[in-house]
């Protein structure tokens, strides 16, 4: 310790139990502390809001730091400094004696420095033979070093703090630029949204940033802020897929409508009414791949023959729609009267099934549109027995693609599923 006596001020100025523990709480310095004086000054400017001490008080300790003779701060070579008033006026940029008196007390109450006043409130030191001080009075500095670790710790919080808010100040300017440019875009471009209302609530939103903010009140509103920009960018997406699909499924229904439109069945009612009757003239246990090199009808059974296009050729759209009852359901004004009416009914189901645009339209390009829309039939009619339509539609359209895949013991077995069953034709 520096000392282990009391000093009680000098004059006028009344001793207090609060100014006798900061002094004893100021001499408590460890044993070894030693600490760079202007390093330690640095500390204290920038902890300075949470010492309680102004930007003058700093200059004031800045000039009693400079009557140190020495650039570290140890107890074991004194602590006091003793200069008179005019020579700290000199270094405190000239300030006033009142003035200085003031800012003297600030430091002594934000316990950075303490009064050792000497018998006649003068300062001065008693030096021995050797020149060495042996008693000096004045300003002690001991409850500075006492703190450092404390003053140090404390302007590096601060310094933590005022660097999260100078980010969460620069994320809030970015967040009401993006707010305010897609809520304008929003509006020039038509796009279907509540925008009146989201702008009232931005600006609201707005008027709640604060003058003076901190890192306590402002990630609050910062976090609404960017909830709502998250909110704007998904209606806009939204918007945006929404738009793709439509125009994904008008492409492909034209694609459907302009395709091998002699393929068509009901183009050709003859041939339609003979691929019916070949189908139910088959016995119920169906014929295997190998039986077709033996019919006499050139493997046109149940098993559908690739065309030269390398596509499976269509059953008859009255068998489809016996195999598959339910896709009637979605067909224009409930029912299906042409293929091209089953095709649009397929891409209502298939948008159902979340079977995605790509995935069915590799499917029409590998099977042709009709057979697609006849697997997409197929597909809802055993729908509680299919986890995912569309990954079973990708391996069937692989399948096809290979010439593994045909269409007829898929219709027959959905056939057979109904009740009563298909009555074999003599």
């Amino acid at each position: 310790m520096e000392s282990e006596s009391v000093t009680t001020p000098f004059g006028r100025r009344p001793m207090s139990l609060a100014l006798l523990l900061k002094q004893r709480r100021g001499e408590a310095i460890a044993a070894g502390t030693t600490r760079s004086k202007w390093k330690l000054f640095r500390s204290v400017c920038e902890a300075r809001a949470g010492l309680g001490v102004t930007d003058r008080a700093l200059t004031v300790l800045d000039a009693l730091l400079s009557f140190y003779p020495e650039d570290e701060l140890s107890s074991e070579k004194g602590l006091v400094v003793f200069p008179s008033n005019a020579q700290l006026s000199l270094r405190a940029r000239g300030m006033a004696a009142a003035t200085l008196r003031r800012h003297l007390a600030v430091l002594v109450d934000a316990g950075l420095i303490s009064r050792k006043d000497s018998p006649n409130g003068k300062r001065y030191v008693r030096r021995g033979r050797a020149g060495v001080i042996d008693e000096a009075y004045g300003f002690s500095l001991a409850p500075l070093l006492a703190r450092a670790s404390e003053i140090e710790a404390m302007a590096a919080g601060l310094a933590a703090d005022r660097q999260m808010l100078r980010a969460m100040k620069e994320r809030l300017t970015i967040c009401r630029r993006d707010i305010a440019k897609l809520i304008a875009a929003a509006v020039e471009e038509a796009i279907p949204g509540e925008w009146e209302r989201i702008s009232s609530l931005f600006h609201a939103l707005l008027e709640r940033i604060p003058k003076a903010a901190t890192p306590e009140n402002l990630p609050p509103l910062l976090k609404e802020l960017e909830m709502l920009r998250l909110a704007i960018i998904n209606t806009l997406e939204s918007h945006e897929k929404t738009q793709m699909v439509s125009t994904n499924e008008s492409q492909f229904e034209r694609h459907i409508q302009n395709s091998n439109p002699e393929s068509l069945s009901e183009s050709e009612p003859g041939l339609e009414t003979a691929q019916e009757a070949r189908l139910d003239d088959q016995p119920r246990s169906g014929l295997k791949d190998d039986d077709q090199g033996r019919r006499g009808d050139g493997g046109q059974g149940l098993r559908a023959v690739r065309t030269d296009a390398g596509r499976l050729k269509s059953f008859a759209l009255g068998t489809v729609l016996k195999a598959c009852p339910d896709i009637a359901d979605y067909g224009p004004g409930g029912a299906i009267g042409s293929w091209r009416d089953l095709m649009t009914a397929a891409v209502t189901v298939r948008t159902m099934l979340r079977v995605g645009p790509p995935a069915y339209e590799e499917a029409c390009a590998v099977m042709g549109p009709e057979n697609a829309a006849t697997v997409m039939a197929c597909i809802l009619q055993r729908g509680g027995c299919i986890t995912s339509a569309g990954g079973y539609l990708r391996d069937l359209t692989r399948r096809a693609g290979r010439g593994e895949f045909a269409l007829g013991p898929m219709l027959m077995a959905l056939l057979r599923a109904k009740d009563p069953p298909i009555a074999e034709v003599s």
